[in-house]
């Protein structure tokens, strides 16, 4: 239970993740809408992965409006070279625009439940590194018995890149840390992206353990996305700061979508409802340590998000 309550107490850092990636990323193509079109077509084109085949005429790409529901699956992966990876942040969000509402819900990743397609039951951050991101999308489905309209991936590692291209970053560490060679003092310290690599892998040196670096890897992506959307960085760097993201993240929304979800988060400020699994327990089976939700609690938490969806 120890490692659950500590689940619980993450809420301010995973608030703003997807805001800030989709706010980020649309001030940095609205800026050189008019003077570097190319570079940010080239872009998009690499981000925008559609999850499936244009030639299933049974199934249509959903576009963001300002009536209809939905939702998204926020996946942020450590994946490194010759590894398939595994997603260490889930993190589903509804979206109501008519009501200006949204919830958010974080899925321990040790969760245990069926894999889509794998025909297996394993963790559930184990979907992504057997099928990728249709796999990840379709366990969490089923896990929560919803429909996911859209998701967004982030390559952590790869994503680190864009730390040097914009001059490091400043964060508020909750906790003195030590890694080999590498040392982070409690309170606010400044990171190239050599050191917030390191910062953002810590494991075993935090009594925290995944939950402790979940909270460092939210961190950081905050704070990238927050000064590389800042006018000078942008100015200065946005062709690089491109060239990043354009390998390392990838999303089914379109430009479009984009400019249409700004229209809809600045009307919710506030609207934000967080949604954790508080009376589950870890449990070791075959010598695995899973996360196993309480199901009247899993089962609540399913009609909460459907209600919303509508």
């Amino acid at each position: 239970m120890e490692k659950n309550t500590k689940r619980t107490k993450e809420k301010k850092s995973k608030k703003k993740i997807l805001l800030w990636i989709v706010g980020g990323l649309l001030t940095i193509f609205l800026i050189f809408i008019g003077t570097a079109y190319y570079t940010i077509q080239k872009t998009m084109n690499k981000i925008n992965t559609p999850l499936i085949e244009t030639t299933d005429e049974s199934k249509e790409q959903k576009i963001v409006t300002k009536k209809d529901p939905f939702s998204v699956l926020m996946l942020g992966v450590d994946e490194r070279k010759d590894d398939s990876g595994r997603s260490d942040t889930m993190i589903v969000i509804t979206v109501n625009p008519e009501k200006q509402t949204m919830k958010m819900l974080s899925i321990p990743r040790d969760t245990r439940t069926e894999i889509i397609g794998h025909n297996s039951v394993d963790k559930i951050n184990h979907a992504y590194a057997f099928g990728g991101v249709p796999m990840a999308v379709d366990t969490v489905e089923h896990f929560l018995d919803i429909p996911i309209d859209y998701y967004v991936f982030v390559n952590m590692d790869g994503f680190l890149q864009i730390i040097d291209t914009i001059g490091g970053v400043t964060i508020e560490n909750d906790m003195d840390l030590t890694f080999d060679s590498y040392h982070y003092p409690k309170g606010e310290i400044t990171l190239d992206g050599d050191n917030a690599l390191i910062f953002s892998r810590i494991r075993y040196e935090d009594p925290r353990g995944d939950f402790g670096r979940q909270i460092r890897q939210r961190q950081i992506i905050e704070a990238v996305l927050k000064k590389a959307s800042s006018k000078s960085s942008i100015l200065l760097k946005a062709s690089d700061m491109l060239d990043v993201v354009g390998d390392n993240v990838r999303m089914n929304f379109t430009m479009k979508d984009l400019i249409q979800l700004q229209s809809i988060y600045k009307n919710m400020d506030g609207n934000l409802e967080q949604l954790s699994f508080k009376e589950g327990d870890g449990k070791r089976i075959d010598n695995i340590w899973y996360f196993i939700p309480k199901e009247t609690e899993l089962e609540k938490i399913k009609s909460e998000l459907k209600a919303h969806l509508q």
